[in-house]
């Protein structure tokens, strides 16, 4: 794990209220795996870091995907080239491709597209084929790269199928060798219940509020089927059927 004062790179609001951080940061660059994040110091009245999904990496760099939703991410958000952000990382347990996997099914509840971004652009690259269910309140939503099959679903039906994105899965889930998802818990919910999902490898990544992100404090502990899990540490990445969904807040 490496921490350091990584200098912003740049800020672009990329839709309304979500903003594109690059950082320079490139010990985590080097190290960073689809499903792993940081911690990100947040400063005005804000104390706890913040933990974010790493977005993408180039050369030296990572970018972050921030929702301005709160006083550290709204501070966040506002942050120019040039100022350096107290960050460590990269933390937890990531996606798993297992060996023989060629299909991948993609499933991005709204900001959720954060992290399988990053797993699309690797397994792309790889050879491997990659669809991606992108499902959001509406239009307003991230350029999926050309060469990955996106479907588009929206609440508003501005873009592709009007309705929830669980209503595609399951047109996509038979071929698919292996599911990744990130989305809302309500969207987990509803997958675990799928009968077209329970003989599929289904991996999720949970979002939730973390202290240390460190596995010190404990704030991140769920119930699983074998006891309790501690998201930053044991997570963030989990086998859906792991989870005790019924008592996820």
């Amino acid at each position: 794990m490496n921490q350091f004062a990584a200098p912003v790179v740049s800020n672009q609001e990329v839709m309304p209220g979500v903003h594109l951080l690059w950082l320079y940061a490139a010990a985590i660059a080097s190290e960073a795996k689809p499903g792993q994040f940081v911690m990100v110091a947040c400063g005005g009245e804000t104390t706890l870091p913040r933990p974010l999904s790493i977005h993408q990496t180039d050369v030296g760099k990572i970018a972050l995907l921030i929702r301005a939703i709160g006083k550290g991410t709204d501070w966040l958000s506002k942050r120019e080239a040039g100022d350096k952000l107290n960050i460590f990382g990269p933390l937890g347990n990531g996606f798993s491709i297992t060996k023989g996997t060629k299909n991948l099914l993609l499933v991005a509840g709204g900001i959720g597209i954060a992290p399988l971004y990053f797993l699309a652009e690797q397994a792309s690259k790889k050879g491997l084929w990659v669809t991606v269910l992108y499902g959001t309140a509406d239009k307003n939503r991230l350029t999926i790269p050309s060469e990955i099959k996106q479907i588009a679903a929206t609440d508003d039906g501005s873009v592709g199928h009007k309705g929830m994105l669980t209503d595609l899965l399951p047109d996509f889930a038979g071929r698919a060798d292996q599911i990744f998802a990130c989305g809302p818990l309500p969207m987990y919910r509803a997958m675990a219940q799928m009968p077209v999902l329970k003989d599929k490898p289904v991996q999720v990544s949970l979002e939730v509020v973390m202290g240390c992100g460190r596995g010190v404090c404990y704030g991140c502990t769920i119930k699983t089927k074998s006891g309790l899990k501690k998201v930053c540490e044991d997570g963030p990445v989990f086998n859906i059927d792991d989870i005790l969904w019924d008592e996820m807040r």
